[in-house]
């Protein structure tokens, strides 16, 4: 039976993965920081962070992270941990960010860079064989902070605000489909010592994007463009109140945020689903 040690088990992207894991048979080691669940046959549970790490296997099939990219680097350096198999989560943001207005976001970008090269650094020097995987725009458990978000504040309104205009183009992908990425490139040596883009099953524009949200809720909320003056004013006197988007985040919704998912489809089968959104993949967890 093979062994597997996971990152942010209990995550968006962790608790369909240890899912899959199971599914497949591997007996699996699953870190969270929240009370974890009761453990079975083949699943340990274990609480802490990258900060305050609990004991841990000495060695494992694969090691694989959902978390914090630039912490799971870190924490690797040092590691003694034996894992032939590394698999990280990190974000498409370390392209589409690298050159933002805000400093906050480029320094977003930069961790990224850093905990990429990390990963990868520390895995040759143990011989072992890192894949870093990068979503787009994730949603489907309810825990994202972009369309759950957006889901949320329609669902309160019964409307949403956009800027007309907002035709950026979006590949939203569903967290199940993360998961079977992870799992897929385990044993696909293609992916060894690569990095890949997984954005989701579908192009569409930022605004079709928010539309089909809005018509998946239950009763439906209504889409209200405004003039770009206008919806700047209105999302200025937000930001003062600490809920409003950025600068950074507007403009963007006029920018095309696309990735090429050939790479991934060619090398582990990667084949994401189209964005047909249903009002429980924005309902919070209880």
């Amino acid at each position: 039976m093979r062994r597997a040690l996971i990152f942010g088990a209990s995550g968006q992207i962790g608790q369909p993965l240890l899912a899959g894991l199971r599914r497949d048979g591997w007996a699996v080691t699953a870190l969270t920081r929240a009370a974890p669940p009761g453990g079975d046959a083949r699943t340990v549970w274990l609480q802490g962070g990258f900060e305050s790490m609990p004991p841990l296997p000495e060695r494992v099939d694969a090691l694989i992270s959902a978390g914090p990219l630039d912490a799971f680097a870190r924490w690797y350096a040092d590691a003694a941990i034996v894992a032939p198999r590394v698999i990280a989560f990190g974000s498409t943001s370390v392209e589409t960010k690298q050159d933002s207005a805000d400093a906050a976001e480029r320094d977003v970008a930069g961790r990224l860079r850093e905990g990429e090269a990390g990963v990868f650094s520390s895995a040759a020097a143990r011989g072992a064989a890192a894949t870093l995987l990068r979503p787009t725009l994730v949603y489907g458990a309810g825990r994202d902070a972009t369309l759950t978000r957006i889901a949320a504040l329609a669902a309160r309104w019964r409307r949403f605000p956009l800027p007309t205009g907002a035709s950026g183009r979006r590949q939203p992908v569903h967290v199940e489909d993360l998961a079977a990425a992870a799992l897929a490139c385990i044993d696909a040596p293609a992916s060894f010592g690569q990095a890949y883009a997984l954005p989701g099953g579908e192009t569409l524009a930022y605004r079709e994007m928010v539309e089909r949200v809005l018509a998946s809720l239950q009763p439906p909320a209504r889409l209200l463009e405004l003039p770009a003056p206008l919806f700047a004013l209105a999302a200025g006197a937000a930001r003062a109140l600490g809920r409003g988007p950025g600068n950074a985040v507007l403009a963007r919704m006029r920018e095309d945020l696309v990735f090429d998912a050939g790479p991934a489809a060619r090398d582990f089968g990667y084949a994401p689903r189209p964005f047909r959104p249903q009002a429980a993949m924005f309902r919070a967890p209880a």
